[in-house]
């Protein structure tokens, strides 16, 4: 009874964990942006402006200037790392930070979830499915790549599509099943959502009403959370 209830509160400690943390960084990286950096760069902007013979007193402050600073800042940090030199220092600057404990699995954790992010083509997916996969019986959650052709659909009596069934938390790697259309299970979520599902290993699942068979919009419904 015990390691049930155990089991039960960690969910729900993790749950809460995997909504506070995205809105704590939001709110951390935006009260960064419009009072820090606006207060550290509007004065230095105030003067180039009256350098350059604008009528503004000393005390005139122009909000969203960190904003464009950090947009600017970011734009120069890829340009100086998509070059050889630049990509050599990073190299060297990742080799410290995974020799510090805590630091390591920080920065590890939050690079592999914006790469994951960033680099996830969503537009070769077509649909959310599930398929059963490893074995019958049991069902993964997968992504329709396309209708299959060439030498496997030759050799396979029935029409198939690629499936690609991506690993948790990490979806850029995964499976390539071939399954045909009555082995598979239309999802109606977006390719969006289904990446949000398989990265949070299925603890954040989009909101659905079985009635109407659809996923609800963020103002119909609150968030779901399946524990």
């Amino acid at each position: 009874m015990f390691p049930k209830i155990k089991k039960r509160l960690r969910n729900i400690f993790i749950a809460g964990l995997l909504v506070t943390i995205p809105i704590a960084f939001t709110f951390f990286i935006l009260n960064f942006l419009f009072k820090k950096l606006d207060n550290a760069l509007s004065p230095y902007f105030t003067k180039f402006l009256i350098f350059l013979g604008a009528s503004v007193t000393e005390g005139f402050r122009l909000p969203g200037v960190g904003v464009f600073m950090t947009v600017v800042i970011i734009f120069l940090v890829g340009l100086f790392t998509t070059n050889i030199f630049g990509k050599k220092l990073v190299q060297i600057g990742e080799r410290i930070l995974a020799r510090i404990p805590i630091v390591r699995s920080i920065y590890t954790g939050t690079k592999q979830v914006a790469t994951t992010v960033l680099d996830a083509d969503i537009e070769t997916f077509n649909e959310v499915v599930l398929v059963e996969f490893p074995r019958k019986g049991l069902h993964a959650l997968g992504f329709i790549t396309c209708e299959n052709k060439g030498e496997i659909q030759h050799k396979i009596a029935a029409e198939v599509v690629n499936v690609f069934v991506p690993t948790t938390p990490n979806p850029t790697s995964g499976f390539l099943v071939f399954a045909s259309r009555d082995q598979i299970i239309p999802l109606s979520m977006t390719i969006e959502e289904g990446l949000k599902f398989a990265i949070s290993g299925g603890i954040v699942a989009p909101p659905f009403s079985p009635v109407e068979g659809k996923v609800l919009e963020p103002k119909d419904v609150a968030p779901n959370i399946n524990i």
